[in-house]
């Protein structure tokens, strides 16, 4: 029996925040919602649901706690225009990057609450 990842869930102190920042840059479509509380948005085959985290979490500094995790968004072309394209709207991007025996330019992000993305481009 097969086992598919099919959903990823973050938990956020901003779900409407994160789910413009989401829409504005990478115009993922919404396919579920619960206002301020529940949001899903569907970047590809897989979901990526915003979650509100319970209020004890709320009122924590912004960068207070560190996650161990990266999402990674595909690109087929065009990514150092998008690079700089967020970078000229404010958001915090590292420097494209290359990994020998690696086929694939990237550059590292973070969101409005620090959550770490990559961007990748496969070589043609």
């Amino acid at each position: 029996m097969p086992v598919l990842m099919t959903r990823l869930i973050l938990y956020v102190r901003d779900v409407g925040l994160l789910k413009s920042f989401y829409q504005t840059h990478f115009g993922f479509p919404v396919t579920e919602e619960i206002e301020n509380e529940w949001v899903v948005l569907k970047p590809g085959e897989m979901e990526l649901a915003l979650h509100r985290v319970g209020e004890a979490f709320r009122e924590l500094p912004k960068h207070a706690t560190t996650s161990n995790s990266k999402i990674v968004f595909s690109v087929e072309s065009g990514l150092s225009e998008l690079r700089e394209k967020l970078l000229n709207a404010g958001v915090r991007m590292r420097d494209l990057k290359r990994y020998d025996g690696f086929a694939q330019l990237m550059c590292d992000g973070e969101d409005p609450e620090g959550n770490v993305f990559q961007l990748s481009q496969a070589d043609s």
